[in-house]
């Protein structure tokens, strides 16, 4: 069971740990070099020990619910999160919470700052969409005692509680789709590589070593874009220029690569069999229609939100990790089994 809130460090508790004033704490707080070079070092080391988070929040709210919860995105330009949000905030709407929402561009260090952000101002609880975190991260959550979800994957030791699917079993099931479908040069399209990225490369993997074949890695660490997937075709079809099919890890990557194997002449899915994941709508705009691994992104954030407030209205939580599965939305980028 997660601590009660009201037990968070206080600037008297780090200060009695040191021997020094209260009120040197609080002068470091606000102007380090104010304080004196050995003192800073025992108080950031105390507080970096104990997971102290600064209260921002009015005193009236730092007594009861703030009615509010936090949410960490890892990016702004994708369309998945914004799906992703729309399930959280209709189910935390219908229950009078607001939503207070933090980007951190798929950073560890990043979100730890944003994280210590959101809980100064006394959020009752946390969304988080990515499952490797800081120390400091996991110490602050610890000693703010709110409830988690990790949501978007599943992480095989969960903070608190977990929301998502198996992402490595989607991209075994994608790639297995292209190699049946006749394919038996597939390139993966990566890009960021975090750890969802990561896991769908797996299933790639695996994929294709049951059938004796070999992986093409085609990553960078850009950010996703329609023009980065023309840029990664390229690469491929330098390096590589047998490629018949491709499994991408978004549907962002995949549409720009359809459109720069347009742009060459070559013919989708006869000569190119492409793959993307989400299933976004725009994949259904285009010709031909791209095939795409389908998550249920909104039922996932309105399950996220179900269970945080679950949890702070005091029902029992007899079940903390959910598959949300996928499936396979059919096109035309690649050719039927």
């Amino acid at each position: 069971m997660l601590k009660n809130q009201k037990s968070r460090p206080t600037l008297q508790d780090i200060a009695d740990k040191i021997g020094i004033t209260k009120m040197t704490v609080s002068r470091y707080l606000r102007e380090p070099n104010s304080v004196a070079l050995k003192t800073r070092e025992k108080i950031a080391l105390v507080i970096e020990e104990i997971g102290y988070i600064e209260n921002r929040a009015p005193a009236m709210l730092s007594k009861s619910s703030s009615k509010a919860i936090g949410i960490l995105l890892p990016s702004l330009s994708n369309q998945v999160f914004a799906n992703f949000i729309q399930g959280i905030e209709k189910v935390c709407k219908e229950q009078g919470y607001e939503t207070l929402i933090a980007h951190f561009g798929y950073d560890e260090k990043e979100e730890e700052m944003k994280v210590a952000s959101l809980l100064s101002y006394q959020v009752d609880g946390l969304i988080l969409t990515e499952t490797k975190h800081t120390t400091r991260t996991l110490q602050m959550i610890k000693t703010a005692g709110v409830p988690v979800v990790e949501a978007m994957e599943l992480p095989l030791q969960p903070i608190d509680m977990a929301v998502g699917l198996d992402h490595e079993a989607a991209g075994y099931f994608a790639t297995k789709s292209i190699i049946d479908s006749g394919k038996l040069n597939v390139a993966y399209f990566g890009a960021r590589l975090d750890s969802r990225t990561q896991r769908r490369m797996s299933g790639y993997d695996r994929a294709l070593s049951e059938r004796g074949l070999e992986p093409i890695h085609i990553l960078t660490q850009e950010h996703s874009s329609f023009t980065l997937g023309g840029e990664l075709l390229e690469k491929a079809l330098q390096q590589h220029p047998n490629i018949d099919g491709i499994l991408c890890t978004n549907d962002d990557i995949a549409i720009g690569t359809i459109m720069a194997a347009q742009q060459k002449g070559i013919k989708i899915p006869e000569q190119l069999g492409i793959v993307g994941y989400n299933a976004l709508n725009i994949g259904m705009a285009i010709s031909p229609r791209l095939t795409s691994i389908e998550i249920p992104i909104n039922q996932i954030g309105e399950k996220s939100a179900e269970l945080l407030l679950a949890f702070l209205t005091g029902k029992t939580i007899d079940q903390k990790v959910f598959d949300l599965g996928f499936s396979m939305r059919e096109g035309q980028s690649l050719s039927r089994i």
